[in-house]
């Protein structure tokens, strides 16, 4: 992009339309609420991390989503507040191809995870004799590299069609930079970059659709046929979180990138949908996970009870 829009020097954001009384509130709540998620996904991954019980195929999954999350939040957050603090909407090339691609890698990675997360989940309830066998650690290993070695080519050749396309536009649709808004403002054909990212959508999309379908209908079915309570409630527990998490996520982004495809969607929907997709799942991520998850719960009591501990005879 750089070597074909010299003409481009930056691009400019669309404005939150903000009064001057309410630029502080609005730059302490954007600032308060990245620090939050930071924090909350960065407490989820030091506890699995420091925790050896939690070192089994579930957790180790798991991991990945508030990675992900950290990095989506990243690339959104700090833009915004300092654009709401200087009221200033431009932003470089180079700052906002990164954003796009963070945020880009935030989205794939985290349908992959939890696509992955759904199918240990049907091995763990479904095959629970053939789970350990199966779910080795070295199989688990390969799977998170698969994940984010998808993810990372997936969306490098996303942003390789992008980059050789001549901007003459700078005037970005949504909140924040990324492919779609790239490929408005291009004067090129745009015919390939469409095409793989309409294919790149769907391929996502669809298959994640019917992974999850197909193991949780298969989850439902053999928790209807137990005869163990306790086993079933478990089941029913662990895979409700996570199939509210994975709602919101497939709902939020399935909305934000067709949305793009259609003339007449509401600027201001989907803007808000874009932005839902960096606050809600990164947000409520950790929350749900740690406040559901018995084991995850108080793993994480306990390693903030360790920390206090180590703070309090550091400083007494």
């Amino acid at each position: 992009m750089a070597a074909n829009s010299s003409s481009v020097h930056f691009f400019i954001l669309p404005t939150l339309g903000l009064p001057s009384t309410n630029i502080y509130p609005a730059f302490v709540f954007g600032t308060l609420t990245y620090l939050i998620i930071v924090f909350c996904n960065s407490l989820l991954i030091l506890t699995i991390v420091v925790t050896k019980r939690l070192h089994r195929p579930m957790f180790l999954l798991l991991v990945n989503l508030p990675i992900s999350d950290i990095l989506g939040a990243s690339g959104f957050f700090p833009h915004l507040v300092f654009s709401i603090l200087t009221q200033n909407r431009m932003i470089s090339p180079p700052a906002c191809i990164t954003q796009a691609f963070l945020i880009h890698l935030y989205g794939t990675g985290n349908i992959l995870v939890l696509n992955a997360m759904a199918y240990d989940r049907y091995i763990a309830i479904c095959h629970p004799l053939k789970y350990n066998t199966i779910m080795t650690s070295n199989i688990v290993i390969k799977i998170i590299l698969f994940i984010w070695i998808l993810d990372f080519l997936s969306i490098v050749a996303l942003f390789a069609l992008t980059l050789r396309l001549k901007l003459c536009r700078t005037n970005i649709v949504d909140m924040y930079c990324n492919n779609p808004s790239f490929l408005k403002l291009a004067c090129g054909d745009i015919t390939v970059s469409n095409i793989y990212g309409v294919f790149l959508s769907i391929i996502l999309m669809v298959g994640s659709l019917l992974t999850i379908v197909y193991t949780y209908a298969m989850i439902l079915r053999t928790c209807v046929m137990t005869n163990n309570a306790d086993a079933k409630k478990k089941a029913i527990q662990t895979c409700g979180t996570h199939l509210v998490v994975y709602l919101v996520l497939q709902i939020n982004t399935t909305f934000t990138i067709f949305s793009h495809r259609f003339q007449n969607v509401s600027p201001f929907l989907r803007r808000a949908f874009g932005v839902s997709i960096l606050i809600f799942p990164p947000f409520l991520d950790p929350i749900i996970y740690g406040l559901k998850t018995k084991e995850l719960k108080e793993s994480i009591m306990m390693f903030l009870k360790r920390v206090y501990i180590s703070l309090h005879d550091l400083f007494k």
